[in-house]
């Protein structure tokens, strides 16, 4: 699927931290990814979307999604990092800890698309509250722009939905970086109870 050069120049400039990943393959399938997921799910650019772990619920006093996606790939590549520097058997890819990071959340401009929390909201016994929710959305995203299984699989086992699969080592490490963004950011007192 063809998407705007200016959506997926947009995806380049808000989320710099994908240029440390050494793997330009990856690196580009990562912006073709965002770049499909903010076009099929409504939105030009990352920062539309609201700094939000799900609609309706708690969300960051200022920010967006690009600043929480920035944040949890820094979070994910540090813990990578400072494990192989302590562990001298500790083997993972930091390439793969940034892209999964950074790729997480895929699914949520389908999730937080307005048409569709509207269709949901309206008959929730018929479509279900979301239909589907981001990190399954992710997976279908991840694997249409091409990006790996491994990539394609902290989308999909970052939150919840992981509990019921067996985490890789970098899902696992996204999966904490993730809740550590948000509970860090609550005990700091910069979270909303409702979402906008």
């Amino acid at each position: 699927m063809k998407v705007s050069k200016t959506i997926r120049d947009g995806v380049i400039k808000s989320l710099p931290e994908a240029k440390l990943i050494k793997n330009v393959e990856l690196r580009e399938k990562l912006y073709d990814a965002w770049a499909l997921s903010l076009a099929t799910g409504g939105f030009r650019k990352l920062e539309d979307i609201p700094g939000s772990g799900v609609p309706d619920a708690f969300h960051m006093k200022s920010g967006t999604q690009a600043e929480h996606l920035r944040g949890v790939a820094r979070i994910a590549a540090a813990l990578a990092k400072e494990m192989k520097e302590v562990i001298k058997d500790f083997d993972v890819d930091i390439d793969e800890c940034i892209a999964g990071g950074l790729c997480h959340d895929l699914g949520k401009p389908f999730e937080f698309n307005k048409e569709n929390q509207k269709r949901w909201k309206a008959d929730p016994a018929k479509s279900g509250l979301p239909a589907i929710r981001h990190p399954v959305y992710g997976v279908y995203v991840a694997l249409t722009a091409g990006l790996p299984e491994s990539i394609a699989h902290v989308a999909g086992a970052h939150s919840m939905e992981g509990d019921n699969v067996k985490r890789s080592l970098v899902a696992e490490i996204v999966h904490f970086a993730d809740y550590a963004y948000w509970k860090v950011l609550e005990r700091a007192g910069l979270l909303k109870d409702k979402g906008p």
